[in-house]
């Protein structure tokens, strides 16, 4: 299904933005190798430092046997949900990027929409650099799919922002949902509102809009300018001519962009109550949204892992949860929501074929294995409601 193929050769407009190698400058000095890997010591500084910090902790720190027999007493019920909503969070992403790639006028197999997408958060989440890494592949992906370079780039970016915008509206109705923060989340609120019921009228203004927009114009005009730049500009100018997504498109983008974070907020959800813990949803989302933040501002690990699991535990401790049982609450959704969908993610690479060579017949039953991996996660996308996206299209794709 996934059979490599040869890029086509495009003429300059659709060159490759994300080339395989950039021929070295001779004359450009060569930096320290402490230099080059800067970002590597201080990640594995702060994880030893944990490592370290931890016999200071040790009496805070939740039991192992009581972690154990949480887990081992969960109910399988809301384990099934764990599952069942991870795959829904996967899906509602992979079809959103489908829908956006369809939009452009791009059919792409459902299968291989979802391979692209678990293989991308694998990278993602596993490699240093991670997230810059899944865009480039993303984007190759894409045109290999038959998607200009204008096309991937705008699905890409199109995509980033929807879900973007999705994540702020979820923690936003989050915060006004709870009680002691909901002053503050309104008060943050009604600052881009007033702005907004003032701005929306005095931009039908043409001089004051010229005069709003003029920096734009600068700023545009000088990457053009620039050879090296100028490219980007183009595509990223383009965008808007790309995606014309019609009212039906928005209602389906935008559903798809809020199930995304919902079923992943309810997959933490469901974990709680697999070990017995009753917390409320809006606990949970906040929860959700603190770890969030807490793996982007401190990753002393791709993925935001320790971070994350450490954020998550606290929050649900200080929503009243013991901390052996909210350990344990968050080790089983991390080990769905992590570390089961960046397996299932390396299998989908290996499956698209990125990998190193292997034996035909190896390769066979790996491809085998990933297509099956892959049909069974992608079987929760027919559960949502968007029958609008055909989850099987007439011919397959086509391919440069």
């Amino acid at each position: 299904m996934y059979e490599a193929v040869t890029a086509p050769v495009r003429p300059p407009a659709e060159a490759d933005p994300f080339p395989l190698r950039e021929e070295p400058d001779e004359q450009a000095p060569r930096r320290p190798w402490w230099r080059r890997k800067a970002g590597l010591i201080l990640q594995w500084a702060l994880v030893l430092g944990a490592l370290a910090a931890l016999p200071l902790y040790r009496d805070e720190l939740p039991d192992l046997g009581a972690i154990f027999t949480a887990v081992s007493h969960a109910d399988p019920g809301w384990l099934a949900v764990v599952v069942l909503a991870v795959a829904g969070s996967m899906g509602a992403f992979a079809r959103l990027q489908r829908r956006l790639l369809r939009v452009g006028g791009l059919r792409m197999p459902l299968r291989r929409a979802f391979a692209i997408t678990y293989a991308g958060n694998a990278l993602s989440t596993t490699l240093p650099a991670g997230p810059a890494v899944s865009v480039v592949y993303t984007f190759r992906q894409f045109r290999r799919a038959g998607a200009s370079a204008q096309l991937a780039t705008a699905v890409i970016l199109a995509g980033g922002v929807i879900t973007t915008s999705a994540y702020s509206l979820i923690g936003l109705v989050a915060l006004v949902a709870d009680p002691h923060a909901r002053g503050i989340a309104l008060l943050a609120l009604a600052v881009p509102l007033v702005l907004a019921v003032l701005l929306v009228p005095a931009l039908r203004w043409r001089p004051l809009r010229a005069l709003l927009t003029a920096p734009l114009r600068r700023g545009y005009r000088a990457a053009l300018a620039n050879p090296r730049i100028a490219p980007y500009a183009e595509r990223l100018a383009g965008v808007r001519d790309i995606l014309r997504p019609t009212l039906r498109d928005w209602a389906a983008l935008i559903a798809l962009a809020l199930l995304n974070w919902v079923f992943d907020i309810l997959a933490l959800l469901s974990a709680a109550h697999a070990v017995g813990i009753q917390v409320a949803p809006n606990g949970v989302a906040l929860t959700y949204f603190a770890a969030q933040a807490a793996g982007s501002l401190l990753p002393l690990l791709p993925g935001g892992l320790g971070a994350i699991e450490g954020s998550m535990a606290a929050s649900l401790v200080a929503f009243g949860a013991t901390l052996s049982p909210a350990a344990a609450a968050v080790g089983l959704y991390r080990l769905v929501s992590y570390w089961a969908v960046v397996a299932v993610g390396w299998i989908a690479w290996a499956a698209l074929h990125e990998g190193p060579r292997v034996p035909a017949r190896a390769k066979a039953r790996l491809a085998g294995t990933g297509r099956l991996i892959v049909d069974g996660m992608s079987t929760v996308a027919f559960l949502t409601p968007y029958a609008a996206v055909p989850s099987q299209t007439p011919a397959e794709a086509p391919r440069p």
